[in-house]
């Protein structure tokens, strides 16, 4: 009877174990794309990648050209923790092949891989001034729009390149910070729905106009400045109280302060 009560027990024991390990398993071997973004530098056609993953494992990454080849630059990291950013090459720009491409992302090691598709578009020449859009402006992120993970339009016209040191600091902002956590990534969400509603046009005056581009570049330098505070912000309860002070702090630089400058002015005036 002592035998029979302790074997019964030893499976309950058992069946518990099995219920708590399983659902971490799963959470372990989670793999997601996250953002993906596609741009230019100097000679190469590049993206970026953000995604969950499990930690301490390789995760590895190819490209599949449109005609169904290997991309010549395959990529692969090791995890520290659940989560990772990549950086890598697709093409050079001189064999640069034009058409929908796929990224695969992989963790051999739980043999699991997400994909995700995305299209570069051959530069066309406009037929009412014969200007020609760049790659960059021809491309299409990813299937069904990269909004979340798309460029900072106004930031890469004013500042000149997606490279340059600002921009990516916004982009690393983004994937580091706000995306991490809920919070951040609601704020994105409904960021994303508005700045993109007016980004794409204010690009274009930058570009047309240089003396509106130094203006754009006068008014959110301070901004983009203020921001650095949020590279402290490492959890859900920091993103949230350092962005508040963030969003309370421009506040007060561009609304405050004109405020209190005007009111100044009247009452010398009158």
């Amino acid at each position: 009877m002592l035998i029979l009560k302790s074997s019964f027990i030893i499976a309950i024991v058992a069946v518990a174990m099995i219920g708590v390990m399983v659902p971490i398993t799963f959470a372990v071997t989670q793999l997601t794309i996250n953002s993906l973004e596609i741009y230019e530098d100097a000679d190469y056609t590049r993206y970026r990648v953000t995604g969950d993953a499990p930690a301490s494992t390789e995760i590895t990454f190819q490209t599949t050209k449109p005609d169904g080849s290997p991309g010549n630059y395959p990529g692969g990291v090791d995890t520290g923790k659940p989560a990772y950013i990549v950086d890598n090459k697709i093409s050079s720009a001189n064999n640069l092949v034009y058409g929908t491409w796929t990224l695969k992302v992989c963790a051999p090691e739980y043999d699991v891989c997400v994909q995700e598709s995305f299209t570069i578009n051959e530069p066309v020449t406009l037929p009412d001034d014969g200007a020609t859009l760049t790659k960059e402006e021809s491309h299409i992120l990813a299937e069904g729009g990269s909004e979340e993970g798309g460029g900072c339009l106004i930031a890469t016209a004013t500042y000149g390149s997606e490279m340059a040191p600002q921009v990516q600091q916004l982009r690393e902002l983004r994937d580091n910070q706000l995306l991490q956590t809920e919070s951040g990534t609601a704020f994105m969400t409904t960021f994303n729905d508005i700045y993109y509603s007016f980004s794409p046009a204010i690009a274009d005056m930058e570009r047309e106009h240089p003396y509106f581009k130094e203006a754009v570049k006068l008014a959110i330098t301070p901004m983009v400045s203020s921001l650095s505070l949020m590279e402290n912000a490492n959890s859900e309860s920091e993103v949230l109280e350092i962005g508040l002070s963030v969003i309370a702090l421009n506040l007060g630089m561009y609304l405050g302060v004109p405020a209190v400058v005007i009111v100044g002015i009247k009452r010398r005036i009158f």
